[in-house]
């Protein structure tokens, strides 16, 4: 899928073409081809990398959930006997035209301060697959430390994700479990209304955030700071847990040095054997591969999660935008799932998987008129996660129930694996900070966040996975919210979100 070729613009330059294929909502791809670089200014040291980008059932809608899905575009390079390394793209005020970025025809170009990215999405209402030629970023290069003239590899990545925005909703579905440690108003049993990013005080009193004790729950203390994302405020979410192709991709980025701790195939991960519950990462040197890159990822530890992130230029989600993702504004149903039904099929034996393996990996036969989702009824003997948007691709009619959809369109928040996200329920976690990655690591691999939780502190795991119980996928199910050991195991994935500029 890569190639390479040089183009001119002063001096040989280098590009490293990389076309990124994720899964998504009804089979679709994502892709970016053609990239090339143009309009070198070497006054003020910036340069466009320009490229064409495609995914297939894109959508804008101005009712209802009011939103879109998007491309989180990022970029790559690396000096001439160089390391990989992030790039800085221009930033003025957000707007792709005092940005310096140049906007296909049918998309608009949204820029973070930061520059460490763009998202990318439809102009307009529309729905179906969305083809964009000739888009453009600005690169300063010379921030970067690049000189003109100088060699350089480029690679351009390209990540689906939602906009979820920004609103009120509730926390809790008001059904008073006390085994399970759901969000609640005080001591009602009614869902908590998170009604703003203020600072939220914990107590069991009406009018306060309250949960019941629970091993997993939290220490039922506070006050959740001002800081803390508390999902009312606009972000963006990634369409699918992060993939085995998507790992392998940005492994493949990092010094060997770098790849030491975060090599999935060593003792303290899955272990050397190709596959371990479906997971097929495979690396001895050099780069590493994987045979289903399409799948779920599975036996990754915190700090895998954490550098992943900061290379990305993303972060952690907490429990309350998890919630926020999975019913959005919607009144709270009980004991619902993230497709906002407490219904999910109960076959009499595990879902038939058909092209295993294959970026067409489906199910011939999963449930209709209800809620389908990779859980212990449906999936347990599966021996691992399923491809990412497994559900949405095999649905008879699709529907929000039966393709596993939440009300943003955002996929498998229910089931295959366990989402990590950020717990109110320890000082740990509620002392996060949503400051995004800048891109780059340490010399060892690790993340270098400021403000972000300790690997052993304050990380949870919510929505339950193929092997579990149905009861621990439900969206307001909190028994493991504050769980926060750092395993890895074939249950626990992870996802990425990213405030809105």
């Amino acid at each position: 899928m890569n190639s390479r070729f040089t183009f001119s613009i002063l001096s040989t330059v280098a590009l490293h073409i990389f076309f990124f294929i994720s899964p998504a909502t009804y089979a679709n791809n994502i892709e970016v081809s053609n990239v090339s670089l143009s309009g070198q200014n070497t006054t003020d040291q910036t340069v466009q990398v320009q490229f064409d980008l495609s995914w297939e059932n894109s959508w804008r809608i101005s009712v209802g959930p009011s939103n879109w899905d998007a491309a989180w575009v990022f970029v790559k390079y690396r000096p001439s006997g160089g390391d990989w390394q992030h790039a800085s793209l221009n930033y003025v005020d957000g707007t792709a035209a005092n940005d310096g970025h140049l906007e296909a025809a049918g998309s608009t170009i949204s820029t973070p301060a930061d520059g460490r990215g763009v998202f990318v999405y439809r102009d307009t209402d529309g729905s179906g697959d969305i083809n964009l030629t000739g888009l453009r970023l600005r690169w300063n290069y010379g921030i970067d430390g690049v000189a003109d003239g100088q060699l350089v590899d480029i690679q351009v990545f390209a990540i689906e994700m939602v906009y979820v925005p920004q609103g009120a909703f509730s926390a809790g579905d008001g059904t008073g479990s006390t085994s399970a440690g759901r969000f609640r108003n005080g001591f009602l049993q009614t869902p908590y209304r998170v009604a703003s990013e203020n600072a939220i005080t914990v107590a069991n009193a009406i009018g306060f955030l309250y949960y019941s004790s629970v091993v997993g729950g939290g220490d039922q203390l506070g006050p959740i700071p001002a800081a803390f994302p508390k999902g009312f405020d606009a972000f963006y979410c990634m369409k699918y847990e992060v993939s085995q192709g998507q790992y392998v991709d940005f492994f493949n980025t990092l010094t060997t040095a770098q790849k030491v701790d975060r090599d999935l195939s060593n003792s303290q991960h899955k272990n050397t054997d190709a596959e371990v519950a479906r997971n097929n990462f495979a690396y001895t040197s050099g780069s590493a591969s994987t045979t289903t890159p399409d799948r779920a990822l599975n036996y990754v530890s915190n700090q895998d999660v954490l550098a992943y992130l900061d290379w990305a230029g993303l972060r952690l989600m907490t429990e309350l935008e998890y919630e926020k993702a999975c019913r959005g504004d919607q009144a709270a149903v009980a004991n619902e799932f993230a497709w906002g039904s407490a219904d999910l099929y109960n076959p009499a034996s595990d879902y038939t998987i058909i092209n295993d393996g294959t970026p067409s990996e489906g199910i011939s036969d999963p449930g209709t008129l209800t809620g389908n989702a990779m859980v212990a009824a449906t999936s347990g003997s599966l021996g691992g996660p399923a491809r990412c948007g497994i559900i949405a691709a095999s649905a008879i009619n699709k529907t929000r129930e039966e393709s596993g959809g939440s009300y943003y369109g955002i996929m498998e928040l229910t089931g295959n694996v366990y989402e990590r996200a950020v717990t109110v329920g320890n000082p740990d976690g509620r002392a996060y900070i949503p400051n995004h990655g800048d891109g780059n690591l340490t010399a060892a691999g690790e993340h270098n966040v400021p403000n972000w939780p300790l690997i052993n502190g304050g990380i949870g795991y919510r929505g339950g996975s193929y092997l579990i119980s149905s009861n621990f996928a439900r969206v307001s199910d909190r028994d493991d919210a504050a769980n926060t050991a750092n395993i890895t195991n074939n249950r626990i994935g992870f996802r990425a979100v990213r405030t809105a500029p």
